[in-house]
């Protein structure tokens, strides 16, 4: 099969149109003629030897596929059948025209929708539940800010918010994309390269602060989300592309009586993945279904166009998936 390989560790320039064995389906398992796969900035960091894949998981990257099951395992699958159309999450493989998925991690493809959308949809519908609802951590008449509100999770996370009662703010790095927060449902968008987002954020709050944070930034925006949390407020953090390392005053934490917490995804166990699933099929999938929240997808690239599908998301100019067409 066809399959982007790294030439070693490095830029987009490392990534080749490679071959190798088609994977075969284990216990548990299906095989998927990929169609498509989403890129995530996970990739990226696989690509530049920082993100090594979890221990017994493919080295090929992409985390997210879409396409038609051709094989099962040697262990029943019960649900999926051969020629079913699924959507999976997946610890690695996914730049490939075949790839293994545990029958825990894959979705129904919706139908009426684009196989390139619905390959956008795992990644960013599994983190967004994990966070926001399994555990509990997003109320109706909450106010929910979003930072780096058109990324994929981003985009996702809003729509979601909202559907589930919340009101919602996020943050951008330009006016085009503040303008597009706006017409997906922001009640403000702000542009942190430009105004004081805290200072703006606190005024949409009314004074009061808001209620749950969803973050990628970490760093140095640490002290300023516990500053804008209310009482009872929530910090997620789901990646630190402005550093891992934080001060905390734990007054600040014990008289607001703040939660912060974090997690991760590709490393958790297929029964911990196949929770997720079960959760946000029942509650999710029907809006994704119904239409009422749709992937926003940025670009489509041919397989072969991998490393601009990774210069573009470098870029940071994309809104919403970056996705590869690979059939």
């Amino acid at each position: 099969m066809r399959v982007i390989s790294l030439s070693g560790f490095g830029g987009a320039d490392v990534l080749r149109v490679g071959e190798a064995r088609r994977p075969e389906p284990g216990e548990g398992e299906v095989l998927i003629r990929v169609a498509a796969a989403g890129v995530n900035r996970a990739d990226l960091l696989q690509r530049q030897g920082h993100y090594p894949p979890p221990a017994g998981a493919s080295e090929i990257l992409g985390m997210e596929v879409a396409g038609e099951i051709v094989a099962r395992g040697p262990e029943a699958v019960t649900r999926w059948k051969i020629g079913d159309k699924v959507c999976a999450l997946v610890p690695g493989g996914g730049y490939a025209e075949y790839c293994v998925a545990h029958s825990g991690c894959c979705l129904p493809v919706p139908e009426s929708m684009a196989i390139e959308a619905a390959a956008s949809l795992p990644e960013a519908t599994f983190t967004v539940w994990a966070n926001l609802f399994d555990p509990r951590r997003l109320f109706a008449g909450d106010r929910f800010l979003m930072q780096g509100g058109t990324s994929g999770i981003g985009t996702m996370a809003i729509q979601v918010a909202k559907a589930f009662g919340a009101t919602v703010a996020a943050t951008a790095g330009s006016a085009e994309k503040c303008r597009f927060l706006l017409e997906l449902g922001c009640e403000r968008a702000l542009n942190y390269r430009e105004e004081d987002w805290v200072a703006g954020a606190l005024e949409w709050s009314g004074g009061e602060g808001v209620d749950l944070i969803l973050d990628m930034v970490g760093g140095d925006y640490f002290a300023k989300h516990l500053k804008l949390l209310a009482k009872n407020g929530r910090l997620v953090h789901i990646a630190t592309t402005h550093g891992s390392k934080v001060n905390l005053d734990l007054r600040t934490v014990m008289t607001k009586r703040l939660m912060i917490t974090g997690s991760t995804l590709r490393s958790r166990s297929v029964a911990e993945k196949t929770r997720l699933r079960d959760g946000l099929e029942q509650q999710l999938w029907p809006l994704v279904r119904e239409g009422k929240v749709r992937p926003i997808l940025d670009q489509v690239f041919a397989l072969e166009e991998a490393a601009k599908a990774h210069e573009r998301m470098a870029s940071s100019l994309h809104i919403g998936k970056i996705v590869l067409k690979v059939a």
